[in-house]
């Protein structure tokens, strides 16, 4: 737990650009590879985990062309808000923030950040908004087809409900809430 605490900081703080200002670009994807060689042609495709729904689809230059969600198994391109039917007549609306993909060959460490800026879910007349941050952190396979990864999420929910307005989810916006999964490559 210790190392993975620590794994989920140092990861935090890579992503974040440490204590120094930011120079992330506003692009709604950025990827950076280590000592600024290609993306891996092994890595392009489809992956797919073994629960939870995640799904990112990598193309050759090492963007995600879309991904698909835990939370409602929604399909999401980046820069790009989707608005799906709910049951019980509403509406789910989905505004991812910036991703970014972050490979280190010599490892084989490859590390996603996937953020939704906002989304809001109408479940009748009851309604779940917020904001999260996904990480996932993990060593490709030598043969290129797994990635077991540490997902650490960082929700910030609120629901609204007749009982309960301004339902404040409890979540650890510090330290997340983080699950061991497994990605396999299913498509070239």
């Amino acid at each position: 737990m210790k190392r993975l605490l620590v794994l989920t900081g140092c990861t935090v703080l890579l992503l974040s650009g440490g204590c120094q200002p930011s120079n992330r670009s506003k692009k709604p994807m950025e990827v950076i590879i280590e000592q600024g060689g290609p993306f891996p042609s092994f890595l392009v495709g489809t992956w797919r985990a073994d629960t939870d729904g995640w799904e990112f689809v990598f193309g050759p230059d090492g963007t995600i062309s879309s991904a698909v969600i835990a939370l409602g198994r929604v399909k999401l391109i980046p820069g790009q808000v989707t608005t799906i039917p709910m049951r019980k007549g509403g509406k789910g609306i989905f505004e991812p923030g910036q991703w970014l993909v972050h490979y280190d060959p010599a490892s084989r460490e490859l590390t996603l950040q996937i953020s939704l800026k906002h989304f809001h879910a109408e479940l009748g007349k009851d309604v779940l908004e917020g904001k999260c941050t996904d990480i996932f952190v993990g060593q490709i396979s030598k043969d290129g087809k797994v990635w077991p990864v540490v997902w650490t999420a960082f929700p910030d929910y609120t629901a609204h409900t007749a009982k309960y307005p301004n339902y404040k989810l409890d979540t650890d916006l510090e330290y997340g809430m983080s699950k061991a999964l497994i990605f396999e490559k299913v498509l070239p």
